[in-house]
């Protein structure tokens, strides 16, 4: 089953793709999924200061711990008026 993770707007133009799954005995916190992902798309690297963190359909920090089951998404900053 794993971790389902899930990128939008800009980072899913980045990575190539909207959503994917990892390994919850590889990575225990959304930092680690975030990090994980970086190692693969280094573009991603520029948006580490400003991405909102979601875990289960509610904000999270980095330290926020994961588990099997879990849904992590990663979301660009958002501007607007």
């Amino acid at each position: 089953m794993g971790i389902r993770v899930l990128f939008f707007a800009s980072l899913a133009e980045i990575t190539g793709m909207r959503e994917t799954v990892v390994d919850a005995s590889v990575h225990k916190t959304i930092g680690s999924i975030f990090a994980y992902f970086i190692e693969g798309f280094p573009r991603l690297g520029a948006y580490r200061s400003s991405v909102l963190f979601a875990v289960n359909s509610e904000f999270a920090k980095p330290e926020t711990r994961v588990r099997e089951g879990d849904e992590v998404a990663f979301l660009p900053p958002v501007s607007g008026g």
